[in-house]
C-alpha cells in the first residue's frame, strides 16, 4: 500500500521505512488515554476492523503509555501491539496530552487540572484529546468499542446517539473547523469534571444546538447544517445504550448472516457500550452471539487470539 507505507533504500541497500503522519497524511484516529499497553480484544478488533475496510487510508492509534518503538514491545507481554503493527496502514503513536493540547485553549486547562480530584479523569482527558487530535490534525475518530462493518468515506459529520442527543464516539472533521474550535473553548468555558459526559455527548449536543441555531436537532437530522452532516443513530449506534446486552445473548448467530447483515444495512461502525459492558464477563468464542458475529467477520486475527 503505497499511501500507507513508503521506503527509500540507502547506498547500503538498507530500507529505511517512512510511516504517515497525521499532520501530512490524515487518517482514522483511535486513542488510548490511560496508559495501558495491553489493548483489549474489543480495541484490537475495533482498529483490526478499520485498516481492513479503509486499506487506503493510515489508522493512527495513539497510545498514551506507548514510548514510540514498536520493537521494545514483544510478544507473548505485549501480543495486541504486535498483531496492529502487523497491519502495513495501523501506525501506533505516542500520546502527550501536554504537546497535543500546546497552542490549543485547552493548554492551560491541562496545566491546572489536579487529575487525583477528578471524577471521571480518563473519560475527560480522552474527550479533550479526541477534538484536539481532530483539530490539529483532521480526519475520523474512532472510539475503540466501534467495529466497522464498512467503509468510513465521509468527513464533517456527528452521529446521533437519540434524534436530539449527539455522541463523540465517531466523529469526522476537517482540519483547524471552525466547529471544532468552538467546541475547544467550550471545552474549558463549561469543563465540569463532576458531570459524566459534560465534556464528551453533552458538548457535542449544546454546540451542535449552536450551530445549526436550533434547540431541536429532530429538525436537521439526517441533513446538512452549515457544512456539518448530522447522521441518524443507526450509522454508529443501530442498539441503543439500554439494550447493550443484546449484542452479547447467546446463540443469537445461527446462520443467519443475511438477516444480521440485514439488520445493520445502514451501519457504518457498530458501538458495543464498553462503559457499560467492561463491567461484566462474556465468552465470545462459541457464544453465538452478536459480537462473536462482527468479531468472526470483521477482524479475524482478533478473533483466532480469542479464548474457547
Amino acid at each position: 500500500m503505497k499511501s500507507a507505507m513508503s521506503g527509500q533504500v540507502t547506498a547500503e541497500n538498507t530500507v529505511i521505512v517512512k510511516h504517515p503522519h497525521p499532520t501530512t497524511e490524515p487518517g482514522i484516529m483511535f486513542l488510548q488515554s490511560s496508559s495501558e499497553l495491553n489493548p483489549s480484544p474489543l480495541t484490537i478488533c475495533s482498529i483490526e476492523s478499520a485498516a481492513r475496510l479503509n486499506p487506503n487510508k493510515p489508522v493512527y492509534y495513539f497510545m498514551r503509555g506507548f514510548t514510540g518503538k514498536v520493537s521494545a514491545y514483544r510478544e507473548p507481554e505485549y501480543k495486541g501491539i504486535r498483531l496492529l503493527s502487523s497491519f502495513k496502514n495501523v501506525i501506533i503513536l505516542p500520546l502527550n496530552p501536554k504537546e497535543l493540547f500546546s497552542n490549543t485553549p485547552l493548554a492551560g486547562w491541562y496545566a491546572k487540572v489536579d487529575p487525583s480530584t477528578e471524577l471521571y479523569w480518563i473519560i475527560s482527558l480522552s474527550d479533550g484529546c479526541r477534538i484536539a487530535l481532530l483539530w490539529k490534525y483532521g480526519g475520523n475518530y474512532l472510539d475503540t468499542d466501534i467495529i466497522s462493518i464498512k467503509p468510513l468515506l465521509f468527513h464533517n459529520f456527528l452521529c446521533a446517539e437519540l434524534g436530539n442527543y449527539a455522541n463523540n464516539a465517531a466523529l469526522g472533521f476537517n482540519r483547524s473547523h471552525s466547529f471544532i474550535e468552538s467546541c475547544l473553548w467550550d471545552f474549558v468555558e463549561n469543563y465540569n469534571g463532576a458531570v459524566w459526559g459534560q465534556q464528551g455527548p453533552e458538548l457535542m449536543t449544546r454546540m451542535l444546538k449552536k450551530w445549526c441555531e436550533t434547540d431541536n436537532l429532530h429538525n436537521v437530522l439526517n441533513k446538512e447544517c452549515k457544512g456539518i452532516k448530522y447522521l441518524s443513530n443507526n450509522w454508529f449506534y443501530p442498539v441503543p445504550y439500554p439494550d447493550w446486552k443484546k449484542y452479547f445473548e447467546k446463540d443469537t448467530w445461527k446462520g443467519n448472516d443475511d438477516e444480521i447483515e440485514k439488520k445493520f444495512s445502514q451501519t457504518i461502525g457498530v458501538h458495543f457500550w464498553n462503559s457499560l459492558s467492561r463491567r461484566h464477563k462474556f465468552q465470545i468464542k462459541g457464544s453465538r452471539s452478536l459480537i462473536e458475529y462482527f468479531f468472526y467477520k470483521y477482524c479475524p486475527s482478533t478473533y483466532e487470539t480469542l479464548p474457547k
